[in-house]
């Protein structure tokens, strides 16, 4: 179902400066293979709560039950949420359902993960409240962006259904803490609870990534299935042949032996495009930090970049092939593609034209992922192909728990909490003060102080009163 392929990250194929020693990286495992066990005694002791979600029947059977009910009676759906309360909801429904599903499909489907006032409006100017359930989803229950958004469509529905507003509301969020929470109390709202122990970004298999892909169509019981099979293919396994482990570890002495301190993936799927989005964020927010566990300031973490191919063969591939030598790369490849286009033949006198006559779209791509993988490999830069016999529900669950089996393991390599994340916190916490929340305004002024600009060195760049339609340049 799922493979990996290292062989373009080893030295004998792209050298020793920037490649792993077969005798290195065996010497490795043996020193960090103890990772695997820790993992898996952690999990024992009640820790990973995220790991055992794609086992929780009775959770799933909750999700089914609430997604039937919007289904039958709506006809569009709207996630607020932001990070990890967006980015796997918005990665299982682009994976999973048809490309142009608001065409064809109901509920439609609208994904809401920023604050963006022009894009916020325009949704409000577009759907009927009537018609429409939003689903609300933060953990803490005080995320500002989603609590923000959460008004105004509280409000845009109480305006156009008076009392009924609430019937039009589904809330995703702790079980008991937070503000969300005592709005569910307090006006009988539908909710579904967040796990305790689970971070946003580890959440794609509780309420928060599955609701919307129920109420899309998608089959959650055999997402989870895919990553039940996953999970159970992983965890049999010892260090030296759990290709998770594998993967964290080279990537990790890629990082801090080889200056490999960017990781691009790049699927040649435009299904698997927001696969990628998730992935960032899991990698970044996870593994980039200041300290690690006893406290010492270390500041990890390896820059994750999203390509998309063949679109970024356009835009980035000049640099990932000539640029700094300074990332590793990660192909995301599909055996078999759902549908096949052929390419009819037609202007076969024409040379840009006459070679691909009779081929297929899919061919065409499979040729171009291959040959940006050589360019690569010739070029010495570190390469893995992670591919997929096909696109479905079971393969993108093992895709989505690979992903965060190779996070869990390599915040222990990098000896860091992977499951915290203070630096976004101290961005909240800021936003707070400098939107006047209760508690927070003393930190207002020092925030201000230390943003407050030199205005010489505010540069204009243009004036556009300066101009007039007639105004023309010399440029002889």
């Amino acid at each position: 179902m799922l493979t990996l392929d290292i062989s373009g990250a080893m030295a004998d194929a792209i050298g020793s400066k920037h490649g792993i020693e077969e005798a290195d990286l065996e010497l490795c495992i043996n020193r960090y293979g103890g990772i695997t066990h820790e993992i898996v005694k952690e999990r024992r002791a009640g820790g990973l709560a995220f790991l055992d979600l794609p086992y929780d029947s009775e959770m799933a059977g909750k999700v089914a039950e609430v997604a039937a009910n919007i289904r039958d009676r709506f006809e569009n759906f709207v996630v607020l949420g932001i990070g990890g309360s967006a980015l796997g909801c918005i990665a299982l429904h682009s994976a999973l359902r048809h490309p142009q599903y608001n065409l064809r499909e109901k509920p439609r489907m609208f994904f809401l993960d920023n604050i963006d006032p022009e894009r916020t409006a325009g949704l409000l100017e577009t759907l009927d409240p009537a018609k429409t359930c939003v689903n609300v989803i933060t953990k803490s229950g005080s995320t500002a962006e989603t609590m923000a958004n959460m008004l105004v469509f509280a409000g845009w529905l109480k305006d156009a259904l008076g009392d009924e507003w609430t019937k039009h509301i589904v809330a995703t969020t702790d079980p008991e803490k937070g503000d969300l929470r005592k709005l569910v109390e307090k006006h009988n709202l539908v909710s579904l609870e967040v796990p305790p122990g689970v971070g946003g970004r580890f959440s794609v298999f509780s309420p928060v990534g599955l609701l919307s892909a129920a109420v899309s169509g998608i089959s959650i019981e055999k997402v989870l299935e895919g990553a039940q099979f996953a999970d159970l293919a992983l965890s049999k396994r010892q260090a030296d042949d759990d290709p998770a482990f594998a993967y964290a570890l080279m990537k990790y002495l890629l990082d801090t032996e080889k200056g490999k301190t960017m990781s691009v993936l790049m699927p040649y799927s435009h299904a698997l495009r927001d696969i990628a989005d998730w992935y960032r964020q899991l990698w970044a927010e996870s593994l980039g930090k200041k300290n690690d566990i006893e406290g010492n300031e270390v500041h990890t973490g390896q820059t994750p970049i999203k390509a998309l191919g063949t679109t970024d063969q356009h835009s980035q591939v000049q640099l990932y092939t000539e640029g700094p030598n300074n990332k590793l790369f990660t192909f995301l490849r599909v055996s078999g593609f759902r549908e096949s286009v052929g390419i009819p033949d037609l202007f076969s006198d024409l040379g840009s034209c006459g070679y691909l006559a009779g081929s297929t779209i899919e061919k065409l791509m499979d040729a171009e992922a291959t040959g940006t993988l050589a360019a690569l490999r010739d070029a010495k830069r570190p390469c893995f192909v992670l591919e997929a016999a096909e696109i479905n529900e079971q393969t993108v669950g093992a895709l989505l728990h690979f992903f965060e089996m190779v996070t869990a393991y390599s915040g222990r390599l990098y000896n860091i909490n992977a499951f915290d994340q203070p630096g976004v916190e101290a961005g909240k916490v800021a936003a707070y003060a400098l939107m006047g929340r209760e508690g927070y305004a003393g930190k207002r002024g020092e925030i201000e102080a230390g943003l407050t600009g030199d205005p010489s060195k505010r540069l204009s760049i243009v004036e556009m009163t300066r101009f007039k339609k007639d105004d023309v340049i010399d440029v002889s």
